[in-house]
């Protein structure tokens, strides 16, 4: 008998290619069909058959409040009596801005937007609008969204070609973008230098690389970043919308340098990961950047954005999750979190076939061999409850600040029972 989450999925992909609506929800890697969420509540998801599970994705990370937080979803019930969108100008617009002003360092303008991949393409035009130059600097490994010029890949080495990493990206638009190797500074200096006078920005998801293996580096190459674009003119973009509002221990990614972008992307965390909104953060110089088209509409390229963004809705969601991020120990929160992971994910060293375990703040990672297929791990953790995304070659873990301390354990013990169960010959963990 099929369950209630398979007929979803079968009726889902009659209408949607793959049956989902985003690559992250898909399970074409991991074999099996996704389970369908009904509810959550605090660090917990109920799938429609009834089954629950420690949520360690948290919507790929910022769920930092846990699910259906009370006074995000007490200031949502009050929105909604006023009305969900108007076409006008509201009060929370100018509240929420004026909150995300004062989180990010040095910063005066911020436009909403929907999502991270208008953001970092907001940011992209008001760097090459304020510059007058067209090409951009991103990173192998570094994701930023699914505009057309962000997806692109080097291919190896130095190789400074601009190759489409998807159907359907014109190679000519590719080519404005130039792809560096993350955690090289000589990379991007070459590029510079071969290209003097033509790049408008770096952009770069500072100290955590996320889809490129969720590796962390040290502080110092984005100092060093900082140092070449401030000699050569080129504006520094800083992609915290994964890292932003306290996931890696610090406010932001960027704060482990000191380092202050000239452009910061923020999002998912805005809203505790509760609804989709995103914003761009400028400094006034920046922000202010006017074309002749532009300046009849009352503002320069910052100006544009969808028609939507900034509803109310959004707005109340974002400004109750931060307010109640800036009310509360947070950074305490998480560092106990990141000592718990330590400890917990310690044993997996010893096993044949772990390479790395590595943890920042409230992210944990387990990495392994080339020969262990860590996709195939999906259903060892389903079936114990746990919701974990497995990678590559690595399987990381992104706990909501509400959790407990006895559900870390589950975590800890569900990650060393898969590695342990992966070291035997198959090198796949059984459900049993």
């Amino acid at each position: 008998m099929k369950s209630r989450s398979e007929e979803l999925f079968e009726q889902a992909s009659r209408r949607m290619p793959g049956g989902v609506n985003s690559p992250v929800r898909a399970f074409g890697a991991v074999g099996g069909h996704p389970f369908f969420v009904k509810k959550a509540k605090g660090p917990w998801l109920y799938d429609e058959d009834g089954r629950r599970y420690l949520d360690y994705v948290c919507s790929w990370g910022p769920c930092i409040l846990g699910h259906a937080f009370p006074a995000v979803i007490e200031a949502v019930q009050k929105a909604c009596e006023d009305g969900l969108t108007f076409g006008a100008p509201t009060r929370k617009e100018g509240i929420l801005a004026e909150l995300i002003c004062s989180c990010v360092p040095d910063v005066e303008m911020v436009r909403l937007v929907s999502s991270g991949t208008e953001a970092v393409m907001s940011a992209v035009r008001v760097a090459r609008g304020f510059t007058g130059r067209e090409k951009i600097i991103k990173f192998e490994g570094n994701y930023h969204g699914h505009s057309d010029g962000l997806l692109v890949k080097a291919g190896s080495g130095m190789m400074t070609q601009s190759v489409p990493d998807s159907a359907g990206v014109p190679a000519g638009y590719a080519a404005s973008t130039l792809t560096a190797v993350y955690n090289d500074t000589r990379s991007v200096q070459r590029l510079m230098e071969q290209n003097r006078g033509e790049v408008a920005a770096v952009v770069v998801e500072p100290v955590v690389q996320g889809a490129g293996g969720m590796w962390f580096y040290h502080p110092e190459y984005l100092r060093n970043l900082r140092t070449l674009c401030d000699e050569l003119g080129v504006l520094l973009i800083a992609d915290e919308i994964a890292t932003g509002f306290g996931r890696t221990g610090k406010m932001f990614a960027c704060d482990f340098a000191g380092v202050t972008p000239d452009i910061m992307c923020v999002g998912k965390a805005l809203t505790g990961g509760m609804m989709t909104l995103s914003a761009v953060a400028a400094t006034r110089n920046v922000a202010s950047v006017i074309s002749g088209a532009d300046a009849a509409h009352g503002g320069g390229v910052f100006m544009h954005g969808p028609t939507f963004m900034g509803n109310p809705l959004a707005c109340a969601v974002a400004c109750a999750s931060l307010d109640e991020l800036c009310a509360s120990p947070w950074q305490e929160k998480v560092e106990n979190i990141r000592q718990k992971l330590e400890a917990g994910l310690a044993p997996c060293r010893a096993v044949p076939g772990v390479t790395d375990v590595r943890v920042l703040g409230a992210i944990g990672v387990v990495e392994m061999d080339k020969g262990v297929d860590v996709e195939a791990w999906q259903d060892f953790f389903v079936y114990r409850g746990v919701w974990i995304r497995p990678f590559g070659r690595t399987v990381y873990v992104m706990p909501p600040f509400v959790v407990s301390d006895e559900e870390l354990e589950t975590l800890s013990q569900a990650m060393l029972a898969a590695v342990r169960s992966a070291a035997k010959p198959g090198g796949t963990p059984q459900r049993g």
